[in-house]
């Protein structure tokens, strides 16, 4: 017998493998309906085609989104050779078509390496940020196409996993807002015959790999019977990396009431770097704020704040 769905009420993190030709804005609508929570949301947009990773924040968990925005990622894609599109990817219209046959295999894992580090890259006509409030596909879509100036990403590191030409299986691992199909269709244009990308899937963000997540509908037949909740992820267990201060009965009181805290409220956890965040927690690890030091840990500005 299934038991009745009640509104979930808590606070977390639930890491969705997107399914493939769904929009990232919808997975989070059926998260929303299958929890029937108040507030759902994403931590990084995958393109329908893609695959893979979305971390969805729910209820209060939403404040604490741009503090994955920022975060590396990993991707394993397919590079399709001699085929370049007008979106870069598969879901595009051809533009041009090149002889790929010439290729070897050092010549390819020379390029790849090329594009290892601080890259440039131009934000392809076809995605979601804005020109004067505008996206940049609608535009595209009405024969508008907005040029956005070249902006620095960062390759860690980058791996061929297997070649069968006119297709390249490889690993990613980049920095946030680098486009992955603007990657192939460059690597493309430096082998000299174009390319784009043909699948892609998210296999690590935020902290968060594959082994971490949930399919849709896992999601879906876990909150109807009443079962998800083990499943979420608290609020001060997402945030991996921040370091810790576990609040003591004068702290807690200081942060219940914003009284503006200083390096003495700190001491003796972890303070990290200049500009660095720090979670506060209480003695049963549930989040009290997240603050940021300032300039040589005399202060720290709160940055969000929870009820213990």
């Amino acid at each position: 017998m299934i038991a009745s769905r009640t509104m979930f009420n808590g606070d977390g993190f639930v890491i969705v493998d997107k399914p493939e030709n769904m929009s990232s804005a919808r997975v989070v609508a059926r998260v929303k309906a299958a929890l029937e929570a108040k507030k759902v949301g994403h931590t990084g947009t995958l393109d329908p085609f893609a695959t893979g990773i979305l971390v969805c924040c729910i209820n209060r968990a939403t404040r604490l989104a741009r503090f994955f925005l920022e975060g590396n990622k990993t991707y394993a894609a397919t590079l399709c050779l001699g085929i370049e599109t007008d979106t870069q990817d598969a879901t595009g219209a051809v533009v041009s078509e090149n002889r790929v046959a010439d290729l070897d295999e050092k010549r390819i894992a020379d390029v790849f390496q090329r594009f290892r580090g601080w890259i440039s890259q131009i934000p392809p006509a076809y995605s979601a940020l804005k020109h004067k409030g505008v996206p940049l596909y609608k535009l595209a879509r009405q024969g508008k196409p907005v040029r956005k100036p070249a902006r620095k990403v960062h390759i860690a590191d980058m791996r061929i996993l297997e070649m069968d030409l006119p297709h390249i299986r490889f690993e990613v691992h980049c920095s946030a807002g680098t486009y992955v199909r603007t990657l192939c269709a460059d690597i493309g244009t430096a082998l000299g015959c174009g390319g784009h990308l043909k699948t892609l899937q998210r296999t690590a963000s935020s902290g968060f790999g594959l082994e971490d997540a949930l399919s849709l509908a896992d999601v879906e037949q876990l909150a109807a019977r009443g079962e998800l909740a083990p499943h979420v992820i608290p609020m001060a267990d997402a945030l991996k990396g921040m370091p810790t201060v576990v609040a003591d009965t004068g702290l807690v009181a200081k942060i219940a009431h914003g009284i503006p805290l200083t390096a003495k409220d700190i001491v003796p956890g972890e303070k990290g770097s200049p500009g660095q965040y720090v979670k506060l927690v209480n003695r049963r690890r549930h989040l009290l704020a997240v603050v940021q030091g300032k300039k040589e840990f005399k202060n720290y500005d709160y940055c969000c704040v929870f009820q213990a």
